[in-house]
């Protein structure tokens, strides 16, 4: 049977080069063209884009698409891959579907219930409204909804690959639901990144609704291929800030956008995990500045060296009681100051129990 894997994006992207993998541009509507199929045309819901993210690509393909072959979800930087890392060929998905009914992302454990993790990043209140919307619409499945709810996993991504027949029945329970709740949350009241509400819920409704019917499910193993473009841009307008000299306007801006982008932070956006280190490269230029202290913006005006810097630092913390004469002489020459060890020692999650005396052994140096 023949499959198709639409990769969902609203930037411009490398494509795999597998014609199975359709780039999808989501959110079309008023947007710049990508040059890639589009969810804007016959019916859609493109321009709720804001509301529903990713799932405006999915009603279009429940409405308009022309096969009734295998269907699947990806993500731009989000991908299916072998126990090799490599993307999956249109005969693997074969394979597995001929074995399983869906195939999702692999469950991410957590180490609350997952009502409490979501109400943790989310308003809850529209979670548990959900449950109440299924109860009305789908009484069968609210029994498993309240038991999902209360267990410590979770799907990510709204990644799937399915039959053309159960992926149509999917859109049809999950559309009905968020048709009935979208005529009670306000959504418009939200900012821009919690406004995505629909998005947000429906990673753990299809775990309701796949256990609900009793498929049987294959998780899959995913890839991130890059970064969350809204990160990487991110640190890209703070490269810039720092090299002017902007060091303040660089701070004030990255707890602006985490503010309304909270999600440019998290593990599967900034993969390489430097905007927490970036934060405290900022704090620590501040904070050298402010007391008068030659050390962090002396050494280097660029923030991606900077970070570099940052690294090596933590990697000799890591051996705090066997610095040897090359790790000292990094110190002296690219203008460590107590101040910047004290900071990244604390903040550094393996050195938290012992960045005294890491301190204490760096001043000995001096």
């Amino acid at each position: 049977m023949s499959t198709n894997i639409f990769v969902m994006t609203h930037k411009k992207f490398h494509p795999p080069t597998d014609p199975i993998y359709v780039p999808l541009q989501v959110g079309k509507s008023g947007k710049e063209d990508l040059g890639y199929l589009g969810d804007d045309t016959g019916e859609n819901i493109s321009d709720l884009n804001c509301y529903y993210g990713e799932l405006t690509g999915l009603y279009w393909l429940w409405k308009n698409r022309e096969f009734n072959g295998n269907v699947g979800i990806c993500h731009y930087r989000r991908y299916f891959v072998n126990d090799h890392r490599n993307l999956l060929s249109e005969e693997a998905y074969d394979k597995i579907l001929s074995a399983y009914d869906i195939m999702t992302s692999q469950a991410i454990s957590i180490d609350v219930p997952y009502i409490e993790y979501y109400g943790e990043a989310h308003n809850v209140e529209d979670l548990k409204l959900t449950g109440e919307i299924i109860r009305q619409l789908f009484p069968d499945d609210h029994e498993v909804f309240e038991t999902v709810m209360q267990e410590k996993k979770y799907y990510f991504g709204n990644l799937m690959v399915t039959t053309g027949k159960l992926f149509d029945e999917y859109c049809e329970w999950l559309f009905a639901i968020f048709a009935e709740l979208s005529k009670h949350i306000h959504v418009e009241n939200y900012d821009e990144y919690h406004r995505r509400v629909y998005g947000f819920l429906s990673e753990q409704l299809l775990m309701v609704w796949i256990r609900a019917r009793g498929l049987k499910v294959f998780e899959g193993h995913v890839v991130l291929t890059d970064e969350k473009a809204e990160t990487r841009e991110l640190k890209l307008a703070m490269y810039q800030l720092v090299k002017s000299g902007q060091i303040s306007e660089a701070r004030q801006l990255f707890y602006e956008i985490l503010k309304v982008r909270p999600d440019v932070k998290l593990e599967q956006s900034d993969v390489l995990g430097e905007l927490p280190l970036i934060e405290q490269i900022l704090y620590i230029i501040a904070s050298e500045m402010e007391q008068g202290k030659t050390g962090m913006y002396d050494y280097s005006k660029d923030l991606f060296v900077l970070l570099e810097h940052v690294k090596k630092l933590l990697q000799i913390f890591e051996k705090s009681d066997k610095w040897n004469e090359d790790e000292h002489a990094y110190f002296k020459q690219t203008n460590v100051t107590s101040l910047a060890v004290e900071i990244l020692a604390k903040n550094h999650v393996n050195c938290c129990n012992k960045w005294k005396q890491i301190l204490d052994q760096f001043v000995l140096l001096q």
